[in-house]
């Protein structure tokens, strides 16, 4: 690997600190000319990052400047270089998104983690499920549902009691989230290559909002999630900290 960096990091005080001092050691290349891109922040600014440089070739590596660290490594600011030609790079798709709204307008998103849907109003939203163009669940009364990539399914999916998926599976987890009716509804696991529509019931009475990695639209009354497999997104870990690892080892923390 080269080793004409580019620093980025989010607008926190200990970030920005952190960019500073690895400039100065290191170097700061523009971040169209680095051969790789170290984000300094949490999980959300690695996805904020990831999304930002989808069309670079650079893969992103991470260090923890923020409160959640999944995606990033262990900061430190010695032998940075070592680090990086040593780490071990993972290939994550994200999710497509296109969100109808009540108006007709149609919004499109990528979400690296999960693609959801939520109520907006005091009452449960009334979802109905097709995937593949077949009705799966003709109802589904519940706090929302989402749809989470193998990289986010410890993230919103695994607060919401989705499973955790191995990186590198061909699957896709929908989750519910409070599920009223049916009560026991967990939810279901997916081909990769699966299309979901989520058609939303009772829009008005019961408004509900899409949202694509913190990305969010209102009013939606369709919602359409495929895998945008065209799209690859490169991070790089130390060797023994890939997701790999850390997913396994969140099941039994």
């Amino acid at each position: 690997m080269g080793q004409k960096i580019s620093f980025t990091s989010s607008d926190t005080k200990i970030a920005s600190e952190a960019l500073d001092r690895l400039s100065k050691l290191y170097g700061n290349c523009a971040i169209e000319d680095a051969d790789v891109i170290v984000a300094l922040g949490g999980d959300g600014f690695m996805l904020q990052t990831l999304h930002r440089t989808q069309d670079l070739s650079a893969p992103v590596y991470g260090m923890n400047r923020g409160t959640v660290g999944f995606l990033m490594n262990a900061y430190d600011e010695k032998k940075l270089l070592e680090r990086l030609d040593k780490s071990i790079e993972e290939k994550l798709n994200p999710l497509k998104m296109e969100a109808v709204a009540a108006d007709g307008s149609v919004k499109s998103a990528l979400a690296i983690n999960e693609v959801s849907l939520l109520r907006a109003g005091p009452q449960a939203a009334r979802l109905s499920i097709s995937v593949d163009g077949k009705i799966r669940m003709s109802e589904l009364v519940s706090d929302g549902v989402l749809l989470s990539t193998p990289a986010g399914s410890t993230a919103y999916n695994y607060s919401a009691h989705g499973p955790i998926l191995p990186i590198g599976s061909d699957v896709l987890a929908l989750t519910a989230l409070n599920a009223f009716r049916p009560r026991r509804w967990r939810g279901a696991l997916l081909p990769k290559k699966s299309t979901v529509e989520v058609e939303v019931l009772e829009p008005e009475k019961r408004p509900v909002m899409a949202d694509a990695d913190s990305r969010s639209f209102k009013n939606v009354v369709r919602v359409i999630i495929s895998s945008a497999d065209y799209i690859q997104h490169n991070i790089l870990f130390d060797p023994g900290h890939g997701l790999e690892e850390r997913l396994i080892s969140e099941q039994f923390s």
